[in-house]
Order: structure tokens, then C-alpha cells, then sequence
């Protein structure tokens, strides 16, 4: 069985079209297959549409989570719902990834590969700022990971069972999928494509929101942002202590010194500066700590028209 997760946030316009794309793709295979949609929370049409589409065709199967969770979550309920599939392709419903690419993701899947993952060679009908931000943030983030996080890609792939079984382990309340895929290893190999435009509609992802899945990717594979605290109050210490060497020289050998608080008053500001940051990357990792450790569930389905595993 061969699942196609589509998470889907006020994708109205988009879903018919989708949906036309993917049964057309999927026929083509030698295999059994399903569309599992999760409507995320849409405040529109959406889920109307999908179970219009689920009466109309007993392979497309979808669950309604209570609120808007975000997609990584979505993605995420996908998954931990589709645990009798062999193959699973994530994909957004915004058209941008084409379903015919599904085709060669299946058919290097056959191949043996555990994960085939879609990687962008071109970045149509984005603007230059999100091109040039999401460029270098995924090549900050490949250097400063212990895991090897293919460049230039997003969900779009193809999992085998094995790494599906890995994801559903993975209890972080802070999903970032693309890392936690590449965490869990196995064979892996890319599958290039030209990404396209929106079929309609305007983007869901926010400037906000990738702030936020790149804070989840850095916090979640890497330390650095901790070790660069301590790095940065171990120098800090090490000027403030030549700075008290030369006050003092300057107070009883040099004699030349002007009475004031001038001087303190930036010691105290730099120094409360360096305190703020270091507490506040401190407390980002704390803040992901406490919420795993709560152990509430990743999110709530409202409604659903499949058995849940």
C-alpha cells in the first residue's frame, strides 16, 4: 500500500485540482494506493471539499484535527495514522510539487532506497527574500547539524515503513521532519525537479512561521546556539578582566582618569546585553524541554473517516 499524506490549510481552491493530479499518478503505479488528507484547522471550504471528494472515491481517506496545528504536525498525524502502509509520500496540496514526480520517487523506493526526497534545482514564483533567507538557512543549518540535512528540499518525499516506524518514535512536541528524516538514516538518495508556482490561493507560510520551523530545526538538531553562549560569556569575561587591569593602572600608576559614570554605565549595559541573550537561548531550549515533558498529545482529530491505528 502506498500512502500519499497531503496536510492542508485553507487549500480550497487547490484540492479538486490536486486530487484530478494525484488519482492520475497514482493509477499509473503497479500498486495499491490511498490519499490520506489531514485538514489542519482550515477556516475555509477545505474539509467540505475533501469529504466531498472521500464520498466520491473510497481511496481518498482524510482526518479533521480540532484546530490548526501546523503542518509539520499535520504531516505528523499523517503518519502516525498510515502505519500499514509500505511506502508513504508527503506532499502539500499547494501544487507547487508536482504529483507526477511521484513516479520517480516510487520507482526509486524500488529500487531499495529508504527515502527518495525531492530536491529543488529552481524556486518559481517565490520572491527574492524567501529564495535568499531559506538558501542560506538551510546551508547555516547543514553546518552547524550533526546530521547530514540534504540542501535545497522540502517534505515533498517518499518514506519506506522503516523510517515511518522511526518517526512515530520520535515523542518532540517540535517536529521538524526533514531533520528527524535524515536522522534516521538508511538509504537515501535525491530526486531533482523544478518547483512550481501556487495553483492559487497565497501562501500559509509566514515570515513568522519559518522563524519558527528554523528555530525547531536549530534547537532540535544542534547545540551550537548554547555552546556560542558559553563561548561568548567566556570572552566577554576575558575583556571584562583587561578591563579592570587597565582601570586600575589607569587609577594608581597613570594617574590619568576622569571621575564619571560613563564607563560603567556601558559595562553595565554590554554586560546585561550578553546576560539577555545567553538567558534567552537558554530559555528556548528549556521552553521545548517543558513542553515534551508535559507529554500532552501532538494534536486532537476532531473527525476522521478511517479506523484509528
Amino acid at each position: 500500500m502506498l500512502t500519499v499524506i497531503v496536510p492542508c490549510y485553507n487549500e480550497a481552491e487547490n484540492l479538486v485540482a490536486l486530487t484530478q493530479r494525484l488519482l492520475k499518478t497514482l493509477d499509473s503505479l503497479p500498486t495499491e494506493s490511498q490519499i490520506f488528507f489531514v485538514n489542519d484547522g482550515s477556516t475555509d471550504q477545505s474539509l467540505a471539499i475533501i469529504k466531498e471528494l472521500a464520498a466520491q472515491n473510497n481511496r481518498i481517506k482524510y482526518i479533521a484535527l480540532s484546530r490548526n496545528f501546523g503542518q509539520q504536525v499535520a504531516f505528523s498525524a499523517g503518519i502516525n495514522n498510515s502505519a500499514s502502509s509500505h511506502a508513504t509520500v508527503l506532499i502539500d496540496a499547494d501544487l507547487q510539487d508536482p504529483p507526477e514526480l511521484i513516479a520517480e520517487l516510487y520507482q526509486k523506493w524500488q529500487e531499495g532506497y529508504h527515502v527518495a526526497y525531492a530536491q529543488r534545482t529552481q524556486r518559481q514564483g517565490e520572491n527574492g527574500l524567501k529564495k535568499i533567507t531559506a538558501y542560506y538557512f538551510n546551508r547555516f543549518l547543514g553546518k552547524i547539524t550533526n546530521v547530514p540535512i540534504p540542501l535545497d528540499t522540502g517534505d515533498y518525499k517518499i518514506i519506506d515503513k522503516k523510517v515511518a516506524d522511526v518517526l512515530r518514535l520520535m515523542p518532540e512536541q517540535q517536529k521538524y521532519l526533514r531533520g528527524q528524516v535524515a536522522w534516521a538514516g538508511f538509504r537515501q538518495t535525491p530526486v531533482f525537479y523544478e518547483r512550481n508556482q501556487r495553483l492559487a490561493g497565497s501562501t500559509h507560510y509566514t515570515y513568522r512561521k519559518m522563524l519558527r520551523l528554523a528555530f525547531d530545526g536549530i534547537t532540535g538538531f544542534s547545540n551550537l546556539p548554547l555552546k556560542m553562549a558559553t563561548i561568548l560569556g567566556f570572552w566577554v569575561s576575558l575583556a571584562s578582566f583587561f578591563g579592570i587591569i587597565y582601570a586600575l593602572y589607569a587609577r594608581f600608576v597613570s594617574k590619568n582618569y576622569v571621575p564619571g559614570w560613563t564607563s560603567l554605565i556601558i559595562a553595565v549595559f554590554f554586560m546585561g546585553g550578553v546576560q539577555l541573550i545567553c538567558l534567552g537561548i537558554i530559555g528556548e531550549y528549556l521552553g521545548r524541554l517543558s513542553e515534551n515533558v508535559r507529554n500532552r498529545p501532538l494534536y486532537v482529530i476532531a473527525e476522521t473517516n478511517l479506523t484509528i491505528e
